[in-house]
């Protein structure tokens, strides 16, 4: 099979000459697939969002309209306007929408840029590439589209289902705003959106686990990618013998991406939970009220949520800045690839920590898991890390340059937020000048296209050549 029928149906083709086009604009192609679609998916949600009809008061600015159906398409969560109160139920539909279509969007472009990756690869790397992560095959675009719609709807279904009957029983909410509450927050916690109907958030559940918990189910499978769903899925229903456990529960048959993923997860959630509790637990302002299980939820919720999205059950104002900081490193990890969190991605983030390890050990190879890892994936990753940091480092350096009313502490927070597309807010975000939300804007659309595009563009350039220069050394430290 060759590539070329492939992306005829995936890219728009032009007439013949496309089945002679050159290896680069191939490489192109899909970025520019990407980048078209997102805009133009931005573009109609900030009309729609400019109409009369979405605001209940006056109608919304362009700047205003744009940042929202950029968090929205780019599910971030961040706002410059109360969700609640500013917009009709019509201009939360559209909100809603954009949720959907961005995170649908994302979970399919960076399992079929997966493929197409697959298939770009030498025949010895792809094998060894499809060994190490169970890939699909070029065959399987319908079965990999289907399977994420598939996913998507069950697990939002479920969370809305459980959402609605809370929201109905235990507080007495009309049935009607109750099913569109139960809907908007499980769509929006899939997608790891972030965005709420409630202008407190999900701060008047701080306690309940009826709500945090599914809400904190959905982002985190949202956020672990579908690439892993699929494996887990696939090794669930298969047995080796009538005697023999499921390969589910045999972690020699997981990929290393998939054990990567989960693994760093879990560590992280972990880490995060305990963090929060020891940092916030005498904060008058955070869990201090709380009693020891109120503690432990609120502080589970508040480390899933850098995962990335943007629900916050605790005041993030109050939070101690060492607590901020250490969220801003969560939110610049973020989730797993090919899912609908962002950030540098959990297996950059452990790739770059093998890498260190190894070194510090003299190895002269990196191995995870009893494999070893190619120096162009070692590459990638750091070119990955390096370029969010440089993301993160000048906007925060011009905003913060350009005035006095924030503090560094509150201007990193929000840039890195918005990078991660996370959503989560120290509240200046709509104090912020016109020109700093449109810094924000910028940010959420290349954090949310950059790593995905970036990563799978490094991966395409890669070629092989005939000859190496000579070697030399460079003093280090």
């Amino acid at each position: 099979m060759h590539l070329v029928p492939v992306l005829r149906r995936l890219i728009p083709s032009r007439p013949p000459t496309a089945s002679h086009a050159s290896p680069a604009s191939l490489r192109r192609r899909p970025a520019q697939m990407i980048t078209v679609g997102f805009l133009a998916t931005i573009a109609v949600g900030t009309a729609l969002l400019s109409l009369p009809v979405s605001a209940t008061g006056r109608n919304a600015s362009f700047v205003e309209a744009l940042f929202t159906a950029t968090s929205a398409a780019c599910v971030t969560g961040l706002a410059v306007v109360d969700t609640e109160t500013f917009w009709t139920p019509f201009g939360q539909a559209v909100i809603l929408a954009l949720i959907q279509v961005g995170g649908f969007g994302v979970m399919t472009v960076a399992s079929l840029l997966g493929l197409l990756l697959s298939r770009r690869l030498g025949l010895s790397t792809r094998l060894v590439a499809a060994e190490s992560t169970h890939a699909v095959s070029l065959g399987d675009v319908r079965r990999v589209l289907v399977g994420v719609l598939r996913f998507t709807v069950v697990a939002e279904l479920l969370v809305a289902v459980l959402l609605t009957a809370r929201f109905a029983t235990t507080y007495g909410e009309p049935l009607g705003h109750a099913v569109w509450s139960g809907v908007f927050h499980a769509v929006s916690a899939f997608n790891n959106a972030g965005f709420s109907i409630y202008s407190a958030n999900l701060m008047p559940f701080v306690a309940d686990p009826w709500v945090c918990l599914p809400i904190c189910a959905a982002v985190i499978l949202g956020g672990i990618g579908f690439p892993v769903l699929l494996e887990l899925w696939r090794l669930g229903r298969t047995r080796r013998a009538p005697d023999v456990r499921r390969d589910l529960f045999r972690l020699s048959r997981w990929s290393v991406h998939s054990r990567l993923t989960v693994g760093v997860t879990g560590i992280l959630l972990v880490v995060g939970t305990v963090f929060f509790v020891a940092a916030e637990g005498r904060n008058p302002g955070t869990l201090g009220p709380l009693d020891g299980p109120g503690k432990v939820l609120a502080a589970f919720t508040q480390s899933v949520m850098p995962r990335t999205a943007g629900f916050n059950s605790v005041d993030i104002s109050q939070l101690n800045n060492g607590t901020w900081f250490f969220t801003d490193l969560l939110m610049f990890v973020g989730g797993g690839s090919a899912g609908t969190a962002g950030g540098i991605k959990i297996t950059t983030f452990a790739v770059l920590a093998f890498v260190i390890w190894s070194e510090l050990r003299g190895d002269p190879d990196v191995t995870v898991f009893d494999r070893r890892l190619s120096r162009a994936t070692q590459r990638q990753a750091l070119a990955v890390a390096l370029v969010g940091v440089a993301a993160v480092v000048l906007p925060t350096l011009a905003i913060t340059l350009s005035t006095s009313l924030f503090t560094l502490d509150q201007v990193l927070y929000e840039v890195v937020s918005a990078f991660s597309t996370t959503g989560l807010s120290t509240g200046i975000t709509a104090d912020m000048q016109p020109w700093h939300q449109v810094v924000l804007v910028v940010l959420m659309f290349l954090g949310r296209l950059g790593p995905i595009t970036l990563g799978t563009g490094l991966a395409l350039r890669e070629r092989q050549r005939l000859y190496r220069r000579p070697e030399s050394a460079v003093v280090i430290g």
